[in-house]
């Protein structure tokens, strides 16, 4: 049992962490607060390479896997930078076109979601659906060789941002007549494709949207596979990669946090000539958060090595432990830097506030913290299904 980075590795997280430094929270409320988004830290990621490290190289990437992404998504975020994208267009429809698409598909976009010219979002999320995918209600039917999409989706990160988005319909199948899911790679700009804005309450500089799809006319080549059989593999395998490197960013806005109220509680001093953080009011909470934010780390890499090595129903379970793992840690240790900080904590110049709608958000999304208790009594503890 190793749990030391490989010399790769360790090159990796540092490059990622200096890049991130250079830019910081700052430039991420920045931009969230104007309405931008971090283009040039995006395009200065992706000219590195460090947006296709589990991109094979033959299409231009690292040949990593998601280990690499994760430590890509934790360090950036440690920096007070996460980078929600990362999770959709690199982890999830990257993993979903190189595993599942045709090699043409691969030719097309995996060289430009690794150098980051190319962003590719993902939509599963609909309004009546909730987390239960069979009861979507987008569908994909035949028109002579062209397919048509109607449906609504919701939640949709970074549409304004993405020249495709990977939509996951249900279609009929012809042999059996039951439908099955399969996922279509769709142009933004496609007719029939609108897109609506939601208000957030979250600081970020990548939007959400309403999706309505009023019969999008689509190519054949635009089914992800050469057949409606690689839908439902096709979409789960890009679930592991979501859960894990959410994770792995939750993880790293968690050592943002417990950094940030560290440095001020060592050096802040109201009580004579002792440090704040000499009390243990004030150290005991930092310490156990910080202690929540390493467990969870250490199941965030034990499901990135499980799913790298191809076990993936074992990488299922470690994936969503590392998700509620990293989900509760972030959102206490955010918290607690606030607490720790005290009206500065409030403050935008101290930039821990600046994430509690983030760390807040991510014990609902991707997967609500109650869909992977469900998952783990289920799966783990051998219960009845309870939903």
């Amino acid at each position: 049992m190793n749990f030391d980075l490989t010399p790769e590795q360790d090159q990796l997280r540092d490059a990622v962490r200096e890049l991130a430094r250079k830019y910081g929270h700052s430039y991420f409320v920045g931009k969230a607060k104007s309405g931008e988004h971090t283009t040039e830290l995006w395009h200065e990621a992706g000219r590195l390479g460090y947006l296709g490290v589990n991109i094979p190289t033959e299409y231009g990437g690292g040949g990593g896997g998601i280990t690499e992404l994760a430590l890509v998504c934790e360090e950036l975020a440690a920096a007070g930078c996460p980078l929600l994208l990362l999770v959709v267009s690199p982890a999830i429809a990257a993993t979903v076109i190189n595993k599942h698409g045709t090699e043409e598909q691969r030719k097309k976009h995996l060289p430009g979601l690794a150098d980051g010219s190319q962003k590719i979002v993902f939509a599963i999320t609909e309004p009546d659906a909730g987390s239960n995918f069979h009861r979507l209600g987008t569908v994909a039917r035949r028109d002579g060789d062209d397919w048509l999409l109607t449906g609504r989706k919701i939640y949709i990160s970074g549409v304004d941002e993405a020249g495709h988005v990977l939509v996951v319909a249900r279609t009929q199948d012809s042999s059996t007549g039951k439908l099955k899911p399969a996922l279509f790679i769709v142009p933004t700009d496609a007719p029939g494709l609108e897109k609506s804005k939601l208000d957030m309450e979250i600081l970020s500089p990548e939007n959400q949207f309403l999706l309505f799809l009023d019969d999008v006319r689509l190519p054949a080549d635009a089914l992800v596979g050469e057949s409606l059989d690689a839908g439902l593999p096709a979409l789960f395998a890009g679930l592991n990669p979501e859960r894990i490197t959410v994770a792995a960013m939750g993880a790293g806005t968690g050592r943002y946090a417990i950094e940030k109220a560290s440095d001020y509680t060592a050096t802040r001093k109201v009580w004579g000539g002792r440090s704040i953080g000499s009390h243990q009011g004030v150290a005991h909470p930092l310490a156990h958060a910080a202690v929540q934010v390493e467990l969870a780390r250490l199941m965030i890499y034990k499901a990135a090595t499980l799913y790298d090595a191809g076990r993936d129903l074992e990488a299922g379970v470690s994936g969503n432990m590392a998700k509620y793992a990293a989900g509760e840690a972030a959102a206490l240790a955010v918290d607690t830097a606030v607490q720790a900080l005290g009206g500065a904590g409030m403050t935008t110049e101290y930039g821990v506030a600046t994430l509690l709608g983030a760390v807040r958000a991510g014990r609902i999304a991707p997967v609500s913290r109650e869909m992977i208790l469900n998952f783990v009594a289920q799966h783990v503890l051998g219960q009845d299904k309870s939903y």
